[in-house]
C-alpha cells in the first residue's frame, strides 16, 4: 500500500479469516464502518473505519501471495448497546510489528463517512501511537462512546509505515474505503475514493453495557454460508445479522470462506480444529457455539479442477464426525452449549459428486441421532427442495446451488433460534 493513505471501514458483525500480503507501504490511515448490534460476535478486521458491534470480530486470514489490500476495508454492525466501546486489531499473520500511527472510532453516517461531533481518538495503554508484535493482537482503551443495539461504528486506522503481510478478512459484504493522508477525524467520508469488500486488521469491537448482562452471547462457527456468501451487500443480511435481530442476544459470526474442518489451506484459513479456540471459545460472553462446517472437506475432491480447492483428500464420514468431536469436546470442556447443524443440499454445485452425496446423508444422520450435540439445526431439512430433498430449494438459492440467498439465511435464522 502506498504511504500517506487512509483507510475507512464499513460492515456488518461478521468472522474474520487471515491471508498473507507481500510487503507494501501501508496506508497512514484507514477508516472502516462496523454496525453495531446488541447481540453478537467479535470483531472484525478492516482499514480505515468500521461499523462495530458490542463484541464483533473478523476471522483472520493470510493474503494469498500476489494479493494485495485494497484501499479501505468495510465496517460492521455491534449486536449489542452501551456505553463504552474499544478496537480490537490483530497481525496474527504479520511476520514483522505493525504500527498504528493513530485510529479513530465515530458513528457511522453513510458510506465512509460519520457522524459530526462522534469521533474518538482510540489510545493503548494511554498512547495513540502502538506497535503490534508479529503475530499478536491487543484491544484499544475504552472511550466513551453511547451506542444503541444494531447501530454501526466506523473505526479509522492510520498507518504510516510499512505494513507487511496483512491479517485480514476476504469476503465481508460490505465495503471498506481508502484515502490518500491522514483523514482519521474528518467526518465527511470525500477523501476515501477507494474501496473493496474485504477487511484488514481490525478484528473487533467490543461494546461494554451500563449494567453486565449473563453471558448469552452466540457464536456462529463455520464456513462461507455462515460467512454471509450470497447475501445482499452492504445491507446486513447474512444469517448472523437475522440471528441478532430475532433473538436480542449478542451474535459473533466466525465464518470464513472455504473453510475446512479438518485442513488448513493456504486460501481459507486455519482449519476449523485449529482455530475453534481463538474464534469460538476465547469469546467474552459466549454462552453458546452453533457449528455448521463440513460442505467444503466433502466438496473440494468433487472439484479437483479448481485451483483454490486445496487441499482435497477424500474424506469419510468417520473423519468429519471425529473432527465434529473434537469441537463438541473443547467447548463442552469450557462450559458452552453445543449446536450441531445439518449439512446444507448441495446437489447440483460445484462440491456435489457421488461421494459427497453419501458423507452428506452419513453425517447428517449422526448429527440427527447421535445426541452428541447437545441441540441440532436441521439446516438440510429447512431449505431442501420439496420436489428434490438433495437440491436447495429454488426460494432459497442464492444460484449456484451451494449458498443461500437472503431468504434463505433468514430462515437459517429461525431455525437457529429454535434450538436456543
Amino acid at each position: 500500500m502506498n504511504a500517506n493513505l487512509v483507510r475507512r471501514i464499513a460492515a456488518p458483525v461478521v468472522a474474520s479469516d487471515r491471508l498473507g500480503l507481500p510487503r507494501r507501504r501501508a496506508a497512514p490511515a484507514l477508516r472502516a464502518a462496523v454496525a453495531l448490534r446488541a447481540a453478537r460476535r467479535p470483531l472484525d478486521r478492516r482499514l480505515g473505519r468500521v461499523p462495530a458491534a458490542p463484541q464483533h470480530r473478523l476471522h483472520p486470514q493470510l493474503v494469498p501471495g500476489g494479493l494485495l489490500p485494497p484501499d479501505r476495508p468495510p465496517g460492521r454492525r455491534v449486536t449489542a448497546a452501551g456505553e463504552q466501546a474499544r478496537v480490537r486489531l490483530s497481525n496474527a499473520y504479520g511476520t514483522s510489528p505493525l504500527t498504528i500511527t493513530g485510529a479513530t472510532v465515530a458513528r457511522t453516517a453513510k458510506g465512509a463517512a460519520v457522524g459530526p461531533g462522534s469521533v474518538r481518538h482510540l489510545t493503548f495503554s494511554g498512547k495513540r501511537s502502538v506497535e503490534i508484535p508479529a503475530r499478536g493482537e491487543l484491544r484499544s482503551d475504552a472511550v466513551r462512546l453511547p451506542l444503541e443495539r444494531l447501530e454501526s461504528v466506523t473505526v479509522t486506522l492510520y498507518l504510516a509505515g510499512t505494513t507487511g503481510p496483512a491479517t485480514f478478512h476476504s469476503q465481508a459484504w460490505t465495503d471498506t474505503y481508502r484515502a490518500e493522508g491522514d483523514h482519521r477525524a474528518d467526518a465527511s467520508g470525500a477523501a476515501f475514493t477507494d474501496s473493496t469488500q474485504s477487511w484488514y486488521y481490525l478484528s473487533g469491537v467490543e461494546v461494554r453495557e451500563a449494567r453486565p448482562r449473563e453471558k448469552d452471547g452466540i457464536v456462529l462457527f463455520g464456513d462461507s454460508i455462515t460467512d454471509g456468501f450470497g447475501s445482499t451487500p452492504h445491507t446486513d443480511r447474512r444469517y448472523s445479522d437475522a440471528l441478532a435481530e430475532r433473538t436480542g442476544r449478542p451474535v459473533v459470526n466466525q465464518g470464513i470462506g472455504g473453510n475446512l474442518v479438518l485442513n488448513d489451506s493456504a486460501w481459507y484459513g486455519e482449519r476449523a480444529t485449529a482455530r475453534f479456540g481463538r474464534d469460538a471459545l476465547d469469546q467474552p460472553g459466549v454462552s453458546t457455539v452453533v457449528i455448521l462446517e463440513g460442505l467444503n472437506d466433502i466438496g473440494f475432491s468433487e472439484a479437483k479442477d479448481r485451483p483454490t480447492y486445496k487441499p482435497s483428500p477424500v474424506v469419510s464420514s468417520a473423519e468429519l464426525v471425529a473432527g465434529y468431536r473434537k469441537l463438541i469436546r473443547a467447548a463442552h470442556a469450557e462450559g458452552l452449549r453445543v449446536v450441531g447443524s445439518t449439512l446444507l443440499p448441495l446437489k447440483g454445485s460445484d462440491h456435489w459428486g457421488p461421494h459427497a452425496a453419501k458423507v452428506s446423508d452419513e453425517v447428517n444422520h449422526w448429527i440427527r441421532t447421535s445426541g452428541e450435540f447437545d441441540a441440532y439445526a436441521d439446516f438440510d431439512k429447512a431449505l431442501a427442495d420439496p420436489a428434490d430433498p438433495d437440491r436447495l430449494a429454488p426460494a432459497y438459492d442464492h444460484g449456484d446451488a451451494l449458498h443461500p440467498n437472503d431468504a434463505g439465511y433468514r430462515l437459517m435464522a429461525q431455525t437457529v433460534a429454535e434450538v436456543l
